[in-house]
């Protein structure tokens, strides 16, 4: 899909049109599946378009945990880890689901416009209660830390904002 935007800040008094392409993933698939897997093999739900993002989050009830997932270093050895950690918690999150920045450009926007008051960030990991942001951990509190920190921080946001496993009625 191409998307055709407007540039008003080169001076002229005229909107000169910008193409850009957005169908285009910015890494290779097979590169990224290992990635993903990563989540997907613990529990998450992958949300790959704006729709699904919405059917996921717009109406939830509870918590929902999601991970902006990437590519980088601080995804892989920080971010993944520490909320894998974190899922060992007595106290977890009723929705686990991912997105992944860079080659699902439109459901990545689409999850950020739920984390209302910041800036895209990736990775990023927030924790939503009835569709409502309560909790954010962005890439600048993430990289430069340990996996058990991020583990931490998480455990400390379920204990606060989700209803202990043990507590929930049984399907």
């Amino acid at each position: 899909m191409e998307i055709l935007a407007y540039n008003v800040n080169d001076g002229s008094n005229r909107d000169l049109p910008i193409r850009a392409a957005r169908s285009v993933n910015m890494y290779p698939e097979e590169i990224v599946r290992p990635m993903r897997e990563e989540l997907t093999s613990i529990g998450f739900r992958e949300m790959r378009t704006p729709q699904e993002v919405d059917a996921l989050l717009a109406n939830a009830n509870g918590t929902a945990l999601v991970v902006v997932n990437s590519i980088c270093g601080c995804a892989a050895g920080k971010a993944r880890p520490g909320v894998a950690l974190a899922l060992s918690h007595r106290v977890r999150p009723d929705i686990l689901a991912t997105v992944f920045a860079g080659n699902d450009l439109e459901a990545a926007a689409r999850a950020r416009s739920y984390f209302t008051g910041f800036d895209p960030s990736s990775p990023s990991i927030a924790l939503l209660r009835d569709g409502k942001l309560v909790f954010m951990l962005e890439r600048r509190q993430i990289e430069g830390r340990m996996a058990e920190d991020i583990a931490a921080d998480l455990t400390g946001a379920f204990d606060r904002f989700c209803t202990p496993v043990s507590s929930k009625p049984s399907a």
